[in-house]
This record gives C-alpha cells, sequence and structure tokens, in this order.
C-alpha cells in the first residue's frame, strides 16, 4: 500500500475516500482509532492509502477535484 493523502480534516478524508470508491479504487483509512490516544480532539492526522497500481489515478483524482494531498 502506498500513501495518498494525510489530513486531520474528517470531511476531507470521507470526501476522498467516497470519491475513490466512486472511481473504483479500493482504499483503506489508517489511524482511525488514534482517538483513543490523542482523546477525541483530532490533532493526528490520518491516512488514506492505496495499491501501488492505483496511486497514479488516485493522485489524478484527487487533484482534478480539489483535494490537497498533503504529503
Amino acid at each position: 500500500m502506498k500513501e495518498l493523502l494525510r489530513s486531520t480534516d474528517p470531511t476531507i478524508i470521507a470526501f476522498a475516500t467516497a470519491l475513490l470508491r466512486g472511481e473504483g479504487i479500493d482504499c483503506f483509512e489508517m489511524d482511525v482509532n488514534m482517538s483513543v490516544l490523542e482523546g477525541g480532539i483530532g490533532i493526528f492526522p490520518r491516512r488514506i492509502m492505496v495499491r501501488p497500481d492505483d496511486h497514479t489515478a488516485a493522485v489524478r483524482a484527487m487533484r482534478d477535484n480539489d483535494i490537497p494531498l498533503g504529503l
């Protein structure tokens, strides 16, 4: 898996995940359960991972929809 996006904004994560799934690109959200350590204040970024073969298409989809990659 390759990192595509890193953000502390849950709305960007949700939109990017929905967009990728709509494009037929499998993705996996990492660090979702970090809220246990941070106390739910959202200081640790979440990451969206994609397969290496899908990374180029995923980056293109993010840029076409003005989603900042944050890498």
